[in-house]
């Protein structure tokens, strides 16, 4: 790489050094030196490899001092019998305390992460002149490893499962301390969110319905509870309706007015009061909205990237949105085809963003055909592989659309179709539709 580049490379030998010595001169340092620096951050490869031998040891509980470090050394097979054991004890010659080891620590992660940004330079410098892509395309690779590196990950690299392991037992830790009744993001539907355990990180969360069933107004219900709970920022995604619209959902939702009201503005002086109290609690809530219909999945994964307090993405609808790539290379694949493409790369993007993706679906009209016409998974297959690419899929159901001469034609049954995180079956809500709302069953009956 220096020769590449005709400079040096960003690296501090003292740094490296003073972080390994602080391990053996020191072993009660290495809970706190373990999640601040990885193997892969030490530049020199004999510094590596004795850091991973440590690593290794740490993970198993094995005492750590230069006798047992230089044993474990020849049985991982990057033992060097000429100076091995002479490197081992300078490195401890040259470390006066480990008392500064994070700060060493840091000095050895912020050079790495130098090393990798030259590296990402390097290589969207090559795919540039390659020409193997539009300057899009070259764009938002770039844009994605630059995301990555910094969300400290790794792209496209293994990982240790003993990583891993920490990383769970932290979160599981950071639950247990939290006390909350559920892991993920709430819904603001009591049932529903005991049954999926709340919109969790990476998830990527299909609701659908037929046309008039109300997965707008469920998804913008979920937006809303989801901004109020958590105080995180909620972006929406709206190829359907425009930001106007939404936000009148929003206050009707809000503050229980007829949307019909507000759409005319024919309101009652009571009516006023709750409108001015409905725009302050809203005004006060971080949801982002975007309203462009030409968005393609990857101009929303690069619009999401640049928020720092992202707690939930929303899409309205999948079927409306495009493929990344030119219209030209969409227009010889099927529509099923692009959808299926689509699902795809949207799984990908709550992946990479870490947060749960919402996306509200159309059903085809093969539950018309039914004497029970409950959505079912079947219903989404003729838009491509949608249900494999899911992690939660929910459908909306409501006997009162076929028969309003029923008891309760605004009973709702919101059917979980499929649950990779736990079980699935059917929770009650109740449609309010003057509100274009969605509430607990139980909840509007004891009102």
């Amino acid at each position: 790489m220096e020769e590449l580049l005709g400079r040096r490379v960003p690296w501090s030998a003292e740094a490296e050094q003073a972080v390994l010595g602080s391990c053996l001169i020191d072993p009660s340092c290495l809970p706190d030196v373990m999640t601040a620096v990885r193997g892969a951050d030490f530049y020199l490869p004999q510094n590596r490899e004795i850091f991973e031998t440590i690593f290794s040891m740490f993970t198993f509980a094995k005492p750590i001092d230069p006798v047992t470090v230089l044993d474990e050394m020849k049985v991982r097979g990057v033992y060097h019998d000429e100076g091995s054991q002479q490197y081992i004890r300078e490195l401890m010659r040259l470390t006066p305390t480990a008392a500064n080891v994070l700060k060493y620590a840091a000095i050895v992660r912020d050079q790495a992460l130098l090393r990798n940004v030259i590296s990402v330079c390097e290589e969207t410098v090559e795919a540039a002149s390659s020409g193997a892509g539009e300057a899009g395309d070259v764009l938002d690779l770039c844009e994605k490893k630059i995301y990555a590196l910094r969300q400290d990950r790794v792209v496209g690299g293994l990982m240790p499962v003993s990583q891993v392991v920490n990383s769970v037992y932290s979160n599981l830790s950071e639950l247990a301390a939290s006390g909350q009744p559920i892991p993920g993001i709430p819904t603001g539907f009591r049932d529903v969110d005991r049954r999926i355990m709340g919109m969790n990180k990476g998830d990527f969360i299909l609701v659908a319905a037929r046309p008039g069933m109300g997965k707008t107004s469920i998804g913008l219900n979920i937006c809303l509870n989801a901004a109020k709970a958590t105080g995180k920022t909620v972006a929406i995604f709206s190829l359907e309706m425009s930001r106007e619209q939404l936000v009148t959902r929003f206050l009707s939702s809000e503050g229980e007015i007829p949307l019909g009201n507000l759409l005319t503005g024919n309101l009652t002086m009571d009516e006023w009061k709750r409108t001015a109290h409905a725009c302050a609690a809203v005004s006060s809530l971080d949801i982002l909205v975007n309203d462009n219909p030409t968005l393609t999945v990857a101009e929303m994964n690069a619009q999401c990237r640049r928020l720092n307090n992202l707690g939930l993405v929303m899409i309205d609808y999948l079927q409306l949105m495009q493929g990344s790539g030119s219209k030209n290379s969409w227009a010889s694949e099927s529509r099923q085809q692009v959808v299926s493409d689509i699902s795809r790369m949207m799984k990908i993007m709550a992946k990479e963003l870490n947060v749960p993706v919402l996306c509200l679906s159309q059903l085809s009209r093969a539950n018309e055909q039914r004497q029970d016409k409950r959505p079912m998974l079947s219903d989404l297959r003729e838009s491509g592989s949608i249900e494999q690419d899911a992690d939660i899929v929910m459908g909306i159901y409501r006997e009162g659309y076929y028969n309003q001469e029923i008891e309760n034609p605004n009973l709702t049954e919101l059917i979980v179709l499929k649950n990779r995180h736990g079980e699935t079956g059917k929770d009650n809500l109740q449609w309010q539709g003057e509100y274009t709302t969605f509430r607990d069953a139980d909840r509007w009956h004891n009102e």
